[in-house]
């Protein structure tokens, strides 16, 4: 059955499954644990999520047995058995509201296949039809897509990457399909079925419609599927014709546009620059300010060591004299340093405030061992405390 699987599927699963367990090794390490705290409540919360989709299903949706529907549970037995799943998804019907496709999914161990109604009923008169949707939603389960989906998920937003291995599964599960089907052009024409529409599908010109895999080698055309988690549908249809089919090459730029695009599943490459956007705000966001902190910390820190001079001097005085002096003039300190900075001294208790361009920096005296003079360091007026070098420190703390 090693058919069935798409060329690059069992690659891209790989590097993406190793890539999320170094990802998922990476969080847990550096968060010291707490993102097991994370994947428990995302494990909850997907329990609670998809215990919605399953009550939804079982409670609105009618259930495919040899005697519910009997024509399609027959093609959807067959199909398994072509597939060789000995144990059968449970299967159902579900009204579509004008939707055209069908879904595969799983909870607490059981698999679920669910045909919506509007495709059924569009591939009444093809018995082909069902076959292949059927046999692309078995391919999701047979190949256990869903499954190791958590342990990827880290990286499954990277560019290009992520909608490879997405594009990859989607034509395994294409080939699958077809496996079900009785010919190629039926499989090919239930996936025009999808571009067509419900009726329009029994009229179409499959030669003509393969012909328009061509157009998808420009530049926008590459870049909106490499962006995307489903190949063109043109080219779906085209593989699914002939799996050795050549398809057109992608336009070379495009790759290096969509190396910028996170993948955004579903939603597109649009939605995917939205994502890019929003992740460049969020850097921005703590980048700037932390960028901003580090330079005027570094400023600060060439003010300490100019102003330590004052501060020796200061500390020689009181040891000598036990008393604070009256000002910086009469040890003939300056008051302003080279950089612009101002000293100011409190005479009651010795503190010396330096007024930087970016804010105030206080210094507090202590005594210490053998009546030497420490000095405390800490932010005042317009200096934020994560501006300060570690030299900094206030009194008491080394």
């Amino acid at each position: 059955m090693n058919e069935l699987v798409y060329p690059h599927e069992r690659t891209l699963s790989t590097i993406t499954l190793v890539l999320g367990l170094v990802a998922w090794l990476g969080l847990i390490i550096g968060t010291f644990g707490s993102a097991l705290i994370g994947l428990a409540l995302g494990f909850v919360l997907y329990l609670f999520i998809q215990s919605t989709l399953i009550a939804h299903i079982k409670g609105n949706g009618v259930e495919l047995t040899e005697s519910q529907f009997p024509d399609l549970y027959a093609q959807f037995t067959s199909c398994c058995d072509r597939l060789q799943m000995t144990h059968h998804p449970q299967a159902y019907i579900l009204n579509g509201n004008g939707g055209l496709n069908a879904f595969a999914t799983k909870f607490l161990g059981t698999q679920y296949v669910v045909l919506l109604s509007d495709v059924v009923d569009a591939m009444a008169k093809h018995a082909d039809g069902v076959r292949f949707y059927i046999g692309h939603e078995l391919g999701h389960l047979r190949m256990k897509h869903l499954s190791g989906h958590l342990l990827r998920w880290p990286v499954l937003w990277l560019p290009l990457l992520g909608a490879a291995y997405s594009r990859a599964r989607e034509s395994t599960c294409d080939r699958h399909g077809l496996a079900c089907s009785v010919s190629p052009e039926g499989a090919a024409r239930s996936l025009a079925a999808l571009s067509a529409g419900a009726e329009r599908w029994k009229d179409l010109d499959v030669t003509a419609y393969l012909r328009q895999a061509s157009h998808t080698s420009g530049f926008w055309m590459s870049f909106h599927e490499l962006t995307a988690g489903y190949p063109w549908l043109t080219k779906r249809a085209a593989r699914v014709m002939n799996t050795e089919a050549p398809m057109p090459p992608r336009n070379g730029f495009a790759y290096l546009l969509a190396a910028f695009i996170p993948y955004a599943g579903r939603l597109g490459g649009g939605f995917g620059l939205l994502i890019l956007i929003y992740i460049v705000g969020i850097l921005a966001a703590v980048g700037i300010p932390a960028y901003q902190d580090y330079t005027i910390k570094v400023k600060v820190s060439a003010v300490i060591v100019d102003s330590q001079n004052a501060r020796e001097t200061l500390g020689s005085f009181y040891q000598s004299n036990q008393k604070v002096p009256d000002s910086l003039d009469s040890l003939g300190i300056r008051s302003q340093l080279a950089d612009g900075s101002t000293l100011s001294l409190d005479p009651n208790r010795m503190v010396l405030t330096v007024r930087t361009k970016h804010g105030e920096l206080i210094f507090t005296p202590s005594v210490g061992a053998n009546g030497r003079i420490l000095w405390g360091c800490t932010n005042g007026e317009g200096l934020k405390p994560t501006q300060l070098p570690p030299s900094c420190r206030p009194a008491g703390r080394t």
